[in-house]
């Protein structure tokens, strides 16, 4: 079989599986999707044949039937699933670690300890079981902190909350899910940046530097989101920012000693020329998937190499460089509680850029509504930063929905990586 007849399942849901599919179904793979969640089909139901995790609660026989060659899953909830077992004794491949080192994302605290174990900076951390255990710290060790969930998964009790004093720290203490208990990692700054790399063949092959948007408002105000409202990325296999000399690097004993491969993303924090380790992801990226798939040549070459643990060669396309995605949320985002009519969607004009939907559906008159609070992302790739930052905003202007909004300053603030303020 050619590289170019690979038979995918990308499994997940929204504008960031519409556009991997896309991506690789216009590379000659034959793809198919399996959604993980009952809300943000539509869109990735128009690209391929799809199948739903309620219909076919158990993936693995999809897989014999459609003969899949590999599985590329857009979160790591599937290592949770009832399937798992009978899926990894399957054999078949996927883009994403197995055993322990699926804990580089799911496990904060195992994040934190491999850090000091290969001299990393990590920012000062703790993880508390409950309000008084973690006052006791606070009182032990003052200033801001962010707090997360110890264990990282979109079903998470507890989501990223920012504190960037003490007393911000105090007063959201009692308003914690201590279920799973909490993981209080020190506030460093805003001048965060990642960088994504595959680790295969016992190698680390850097693809591309990347910044997020993850407040809900221009100028960084406003609370974190669920996924982010904007992001930018750099082409940059020689790691132009050093995140990956610095974070990843030094991990490849441990790569190479567990087997480790699939996608490694790092976020860090720069305070006082030194890069800082906020968190570790083994997932391609909600904002950066779609534009990696872009970026390269042949990535279901690339991507059949990685999930063989192969030593491959990663080749990008020349003319492209840059790419700024953009989110489109709508009323009451991100807080989900609120509850909202559903509201139509109205396009004036033709895109000339990735718009991949999110949570819209049709009517029964076939017209577009808002289904959720997210309703696209918009993706350009260009050879330039200004040309993508350019086009995705013409292209949102061409959207119209009720009490919608999105960020204007993506590419004024916080970009390059390690620099806070305007460009």
């Amino acid at each position: 079989m050619s590289f170019s007849a690979a038979r995918i399942m990308v499994l997940g849901a929204g504008a960031s599986m519409q556009g991997v599919l896309h991506a690789l179904k216009t590379q000659g793979a034959e793809v198919y999707a399996y959604f993980t969640k009952e809300s943000g089909n539509y869109s990735p139901g128009l690209e391929v044949e799809s199948f739903a995790a309620t219909v076919h609660p158990n993936l693995c026989s999809l897989l014999k039937d459609r003969e899949i060659d590999f599985v590329i899953p857009m979160s790591i909830d599937w290592h949770t699933t009832d399937w798992v077992a009978e899926f990894l004794e399957m054999g078949i491949p996927i883009l994403s670690p197995t055993g322990q080192g699926m804990q580089l994302e799911r496990s904060r605290d195992f994040a934190r300890e491999l850090c000091v174990e290969y001299d990393i900076p990590f920012p000062k951390a703790f993880v508390a079981q409950s309000r008084l255990q973690a006052e006791h710290i606070l009182n032990q060790h003052p200033g801001g902190y962010v707090i997360k969930n110890p264990l990282c998964s979109p079903q998470s009790p507890v989501h990223t909350i920012l504190c960037e004093t003490e007393e911000d720290t105090r007063s959201w203490l009692h308003q914690i899910n201590y279920e799973e208990g909490i993981f209080l990692q020190e506030f460093m700054g805003q001048a965060e940046a990642g960088h994504i790399a595959f680790v295969s063949g016992g190698e680390i092959y850097s693809l591309i530097s990347n910044q997020e948007y993850k407040r809900a408002h221009d100028g960084n105000m406003g609370v974190i989101t669920g996924a982010p409202l904007g992001g930018l990325v750099e082409k940059d296999p020689g790691d132009k920012y050093g995140l990956a000399r610095q974070l990843l690097q030094p991990l490849l004993p441990w790569f190479r000693e567990v087997g480790f491969h699939g996608p490694v993303q790092v976020t860090a924090m720069q305070r006082d020329g030194l890069w800082y380790v906020l968190e570790y992801n083994v997932r391609i990226g909600v904002t950066c998937g779609p534009i990696i798939m872009r970026l390269l040549k042949d990535p279901v070459r690339v991507l059949r190499d990685v999930v063989n643990n192969r030593k491959t060669q990663i080749e990008f396309r020349e003319e492209l460089n840059f790419g700024c995605s953009l989110t489109l949320a709508g009323y009451g985002y991100p807080y989900s509680t609120v509850q909202c009519p559903s509201f139509p969607v109205r396009v004036h004009g033709e895109f000339d850029c990735d718009v991949w939907w999110n949570d819209v559906s049709l009517n029964q008159n076939g017209d577009l509504y808002t289904s959720g609070q997210r309703i696209a992302d918009l993706v350009a790739v260009e050879a330039t930063l200004e040309k993508a930052i350019a086009k995705v905003y013409a292209n949102v202007s061409k959207i119209r929905c009720t009490n919608s909004y999105y960020r204007t300053d993506v590419g004024r603030s916080l970009w390059p990586p390690g620099t806070v303020g305007k460009r």
